[in-house]
């Protein structure tokens, strides 16, 4: 394959507003994505329920008309699977990539499949891959997971819930709904203040009956084979239990950025390189777009606010295109 303008590492929806952006200017570009389209929106949960309306959710101002103003997952997966297709945007799915190192003007990206080479790279990863660990005795067993997807699966057993963001109430309360014994396990003094705002009274009425135990300013010490053993203010206290669900968030693959050679602030916030104006790292040619952003900040950056970086880092691209011929 011929030298290539730009390669997307990543088909989520920014990647795609990359996508389309870089068609837009007549750039020859691939979208690489390790799974399927937007793979991260479709290991969601399968009810999971936006907190942006859908117009907040359109890339290249194309309309998004969901049934409700905030729309579910679904409707999303059809939504951005119809813009790849009917704009037919160059996209290899299932591709994984390994590495992507520079080598004078150029980058080679290499894949699980082959090598590429480009002139500029953007990365649109996300953060979904890599979930925060509790590091406790018992969490490889294979009643944990760090991913939940159907309540239905935990109908009638005990479960621990692991975390208060909005990943870990939604769990919590549709798994009670679906006959659940359900357990509650939160770090902090409360439910967490960034939970979607028609669903945080939901859990707290459901606490304050007790249909849900939740316990606070407690912590995970061991998970066992038939109990969960939690550190609680009141001391330790044995679960009965057969599933747990640790949800409690999800990080970039830090590792993938640094042996690009991008650098990241040395503090627990972990932001990677970057100037805002033009979304280009310490690497020149080569950008961020989209959550990864925000380093460990996963609150920061959303689909929403993100979308804006097609624009910036393609329209830097075409500028410096010119600049370049020009000299």
């Amino acid at each position: 394959m011929d030298k290539l303008d730009i390669i997307i590492i990543g088909g989520g929806p920014i990647g795609i507003a990359c996508g389309l952006e870089a068609q837009k200017e007549g750039l020859s570009y691939l979208i690489l994505e390790k799974g399927p389209i937007v793979n991260s929106l479709f290991n969601y949960p399968s009810n999971m329920q936006f907190f942006s309306s859908s117009e907040k959710l359109e890339i290249d101002e194309i309309p998004f008309i969901s049934k409700e103003a905030k729309p579910k997952r679904n409707e999303a997966l059809e939504y951005y699977r119809r813009i790849v297709t009917s704009n037919k945007l160059r996209i290899h799915l299932f591709e994984t990539v390994k590495g992507v190192t520079k080598d004078g003007d150029h980058f080679s990206v290499t894949t699980d499949k082959t090598v590429y080479r480009t002139t500029k790279v953007i990365v649109a990863t996300g953060f979904y891959d890599l979930p925060n660990p509790l590091n406790v005795p018992g969490e490889e067993l294979a009643k944990v997971s760090h991913y939940y997807k159907d309540p239905h699966f935990y109908a009638s057993q005990k479960l621990a819930v692991v975390g208060a963001s909005n990943s870990a109430i939604d769990a919590a309360l549709e798994c009670w709904r679906k006959g659940s014994e359900v357990s509650l396990i939160i770090r902090g003094p409360e439910v967490g203040q960034r939970v979607k705002y028609w669903v945080r009274p939901d859990i707290i009425n459901r606490i304050e009956e007790g249909s849900i135990k939740a316990y606070y300013n407690a912590t995970v010490k061991e998970i066992r084979k038939d109990t969960i053993l939690i550190d609680t203010p009141d001391g330790e206290v044995v679960l009965e239990n057969d599933f747990v669900l640790a949800l409690t968030g999800y990080m970039p693959n830090f590792e993938f950025l640094e042996k690009m050679g991008i650098t990241f602030s040395d503090d627990e916030k972990r932001l990677p390189t970057y100037n805002p104006k033009t979304m280009e790292t310490n690497i020149s040619g080569l950008y961020l777009a989209g959550v990864i952003c925000g380093g460990m900040e996963t609150h920061k950056w959303f689909i929403e606010n993100s979308r804006i970086h097609a624009k910036i880092i393609i329209g830097h691209v075409t500028e410096t295109s010119a600049n370049e011929i020009d000299s």
